[in-house]
């Protein structure tokens, strides 16, 4: 039995995952963001104890005797954020998020004092990223910058709790800008640059590797056994793909979480941050993958949902679903930025807008345009990334990926096929478990097995219509981008 913890940033997920490939159990327990300022994201670092408690109590009480039997642990999380630590261990501040925008002054200084700082990561600054926050911390907050004697990713810090020790893993670690993505070691000069030292981070392992073991408290209170080796794990993505048996070239996935991603797998280093990719070690030892992130998928359409007063998500994809073909042609245009973008403009200064309404919109028409938004941003993506090996089709994870339609639009827009596999909303818990069982002397070829197809769509012809839209969408940011307000 191996035991799957996904550090989410709307809920902490756990899976038990027995060694015949079946999910015992799944269990959830909530998160919620705080936003004190604009561009500001933030989280408690003892909500996400909290929050593993509880699921471990859930299992505890339903799955007792599974819990003795497990072999190993697996960590996938939300990457990018920073949790700050004193010299004994202690949170200093609220955790910095992934999606929090602050720092986007901090990035071109950044890029100033390291000129070749995206061939050392093969990333472009970005606020997002964990680097540009202590720059900002820094400058802003001095006084927890100089207490500051750990940084520490999200899902790490759960290690941490459950360990004592700090370590993390390539993929996640690949996600700081501290990074030298291609030897997979922390760069000396981008960690001096920030005012750190190697001393400042986790220790680094692969994704499949052991990185720590479960304390003796930690096991006796939910009748583990102490000693349990817990796997470096990955980040969300990287771990999302183990789940799902994206680990070779040519195999990739389209996230519909809260952020949206394409995500391809490579067997070398890629690197393209001219248009704002991502490469990234895999959670896999000599892989890598590229990613399209953008910061607003399921999360635009969750924000729809509550200014239309739709019931909940599902019912506003339902909506946009009745919308009749000529009528969609009419819909307004989306840009979907609400919480500005990376994959491919990098702004953290973009904004979200309705373009085009008129006294004819009503619901169902809005709710297309957003649904619409959201895959048109996706495929600006899709089309930034390279593989050495065709691509054949993409598999679907995250929320989004319940609704049919959504997911046949996707794959007309994309002119690539998708498929819902079976277990796709565990992706990342499923891959953090899988990497447990790695770490545990587990074979890739009989742990990294694709899951069952459950349904396949197959993209219909790109109609002169759908052609027109995307490309008056292509033209709006570039016509509003000097409108939008500076971060």
């Amino acid at each position: 039995m191996y035991l799957g913890l996904d550090l989410g940033t709307s809920e902490l997920k756990a899976l038990l995952l027995a060694d015949d490939h079946s999910v015992v159990a799944v269990a959830h327990a909530p998160l919620t963001v705080q936003q004190p300022h604009p561009l500001w994201s933030e989280q408690d670092p003892a909500a996400w104890w909290d929050a593993l408690v509880s699921v471990m109590d859930q299992f505890a009480a339903s799955h007792a005797g599974h819990l003795k039997a497990v072999r190993a642990v697996g960590l996938s999380g939300q990457m990018h954020g920073a949790v700050l630590l004193d010299a004994q261990d202690r949170v200093l501040r609220p955790a910095i998020l992934w999606n929090d925008g602050r720092s986007g002054a901090a990035c071109a200084e950044l890029e100033a004092a390291v000129p070749d700082q995206a061939r050392i990561t093969g990333n472009l600054a970005m606020p997002g990223f964990t680097a540009p926050k202590l720059w900002w911390l820094r400058e802003h907050e001095p006084d927890i910058f100089k207490r500051t004697a750990r940084v520490l990713l999200p899902k790490d810090y759960l290690r941490l709790c459950m360990t004592g020790e700090a370590v993390t893993d390539c993929s996640d670690a690949s996600g700081t800008l501290w990074l030298d993505v291609a030897a997979r070691r922390w760069s000396p000069r981008l960690l001096e640059a920030c005012g750190l030292e190697e001393s400042h981070m986790p220790r680094l392992v692969e994704g499949s590797q052991a990185g720590g073991s479960l304390s003796a408290d930690f096991a006796a209170r939910w009748g583990l056994r102490a000693g349990t080796p817990v796997a470096g794990g990955g980040g969300d993505n990287a771990a999302s793909a183990v789940g799902m048996g994206v680990v070779a070239p040519g195999q990739g996935f389209v996230s519909l979480g809260t952020s949206g991603v394409v995500f391809l797998a490579t067997d070398r280093f890629r690197p393209n941050p001219a248009q704002a990719v991502h490469a990234f070690c895999h959670a896999l030892p000599q892989r890598w993958h590229q990613m399209a992130v953008m910061l607003s998928a399921a999360s635009a359409v969750r924000w729809a949902t509550h200014l239309l007063g739709f019931a909940d998500e599902a019912a506003l994809l339902e909506a946009a679903a009745t919308l009749a073909p000529a009528a969609r042609v009419q819909a307004p245009l989306f840009l979907p930025y609400l919480s500005g973008e990376r994959s491919p403009h990098n702004n953290p200064g973009a904004q979200g807008v309705l373009f085009g309404l008129t006294h004819s919109h009503d619901k169902a028409a809005v709710a297309s345009a957003l649904a619409e938004g959201v895959g048109f941003g996706l495929c600006d993506g899709w089309r930034t990334l390279s593989t050495a090996a065709p691509v054949q089709a993409m598999s679907v994870v995250g929320g989004g990926g319940r609704s049919a339609w959504w997911v046949q639009q996707l794959a007309n827009t994309l002119a690539v096929p998708m498929e819902v596999l079976e277990g796709a909303a565990t992706g990342a818990a499923l891959g953090a478990a899988r990497l447990a069982w790695l770490a545990d002397g587990g074979s890739e070829a009989d742990v990294c097995l694709r899951p069952p197809v459950q349904r396949r769509f197959e993209p219909e012809p790109q109609s002169a219509d759908l052609l027109a839209r995307y490309q008056r969408f292509g033209a709006l940011y570039p016509a509003l981008r000097a409108s939008f307000a500076p971060v």
